[in-house]
């Protein structure tokens, strides 16, 4: 793959290049640069050997270039591998596609032992084809009219088993009591026990009651997660229609369909709550995966105004200077390199509206 032009030290980053950082570790006795070069050539043009097609198109504008290696700190065989890949080789305003590349087969490929994505890249002139967050933390402050501190939820538990109208009743005293936001947990959908559309009716019944008593702004994530999109269509339109100022969704839908549930929160004024259930079967391991980093960065770009992004206290793993690094990159309008923070580009969100991080996880006020 080196020699195959996938490996170029010499290479000059353009802006509109699209920049992954990989922390490789390759088999015993693979050269790191191959190892390197490998990723990028299966993670662009390249397939397991040389075909003559290769000259019917452009292929050193199209190939992906490892331009940087060096060693982990700390490690014996564990590399980062620095991978510019052109804006052309992505669909605009299309994360599917975008990880269908960086994600798709190359973590299985055996020239590499592990392999995690850490960081990336993201050129204005790709980020511009997104929408970005429907509402933005700066419009939702002021739908809830709440400045100057950090909004204030909670989840319904028993997260399963309650009935709609004992459901409604947790909504009602949490939200009367102080909070401004209470929730669904991430697997409350449409169960025996509570179908959605009773769940949905004695939740807003909690809500509007707790409005009328307290005189504040206050809401419910109203989970809107199902099998099929026209499922979720009809729940997200009927929480709508219940005067629900929020939504949500989990992770496990897919990027297509959080991203088309973006685009209906933007056209109907809703907020858009997005649960991080699954990330942690690829965020966690510290040698394969995906960094959480990374899925801020897409979910950003794909449209949600909330997502979990940890705690460094609670029931969840979390690294201080991890935690803060997810949280400036769904908050901030410019990146700076911050390695300690695992910050490893220059990141400009080119006005991209703010994404809310969630601090949840076992957290309470005696923390």
């Amino acid at each position: 793959y080196a020699k195959m032009g996938y490996w170029d030290p010499d290479y000059v980053v353009k802006e509109t290049d699209v920049l992954a950082l990989f922390r490789v570790t390759p088999q015993p006795g693979v050269d790191p640069i191959e190892a390197s070069a490998a990723v990028a050539g299966e993670s662009s043009t390249a397939t397991w050997t040389v075909v003559w097609t290769d000259l019917l198109t452009a292929c050193d504008l199209y190939r992906a270039k490892a331009y940087k290696v060096d060693a982990v700190p700390n490690s014996s065989d564990q590399y980062f591998a620095y991978i510019a890949y052109d804006i052309d080789l992505f669909e605009e305003g299309s994360i599917a596609n975008l990880t269908a590349s960086i994600i798709g087969n190359v973590f299985g490929f055996k020239a590499v032992k592990a392999l995690r994505l850490e960081d990336m890249r993201l050129p204005i002139a790709y980020l511009k084809t997104f929408q970005g967050p429907a509402t933005g933390t700066i419009v939702e402050r002021e739908r809830m009219d709440k400045f100057g501190r950090p909004f204030l939820g909670a989840t319904v538990k028993p997260k399963l088993g309650l009935s709609g109208k004992n459901y409604g009743r947790v909504v009602y005293e949490g939200l009367k009591g102080g909070l401004d936001f209470l929730k669904d947990d991430e697997n409350i959908n449409s169960q025996p026990f509570m179908r959605w559309r009773e769940r949905y009716l004695y939740s807003m019944e909690g809500v509007n009651r707790s409005q009328a008593a307290s005189g504040e702004i206050k809401g419910h994530y109203l989970n809107v997660t199902a099998g099929t999109m026209e499922d979720m269509y009809e729940r997200a339109e009927f929480a709508k229609e219940l005067g629900s100022v929020i939504c949500m969704i989990d992770l496990v839908i897919g990027y297509t369909a959080i991203q088309t549930m973006a685009v209906w929160a933007r056209k109907t004024d809703m907020i858009l709550h997005l649960h991080r259930a699954g990330n942690s079967t690829y965020s966690r391991q510290k040698e394969h995966g995906m960094n959480f980093r990374v899925i801020c960065k897409w979910m950003r770009m794909a449209g949600v105004d909330h997502i979990h992004a940890g705690t460094v206290v609670g029931k969840l793993e979390g690294d201080p200077l991890m935690i803060r690094g997810f949280y400036n990159t769904l908050l901030e309008s410019h990146l700076d390199v911050n390695l300690p923070q695992g910050i490893f580009f220059e990141q400009n969100w080119a006005s991209l509206r703010k994404v809310t991080p969630v601090a949840s996880g076992g957290i309470h006020c005696g923390q």
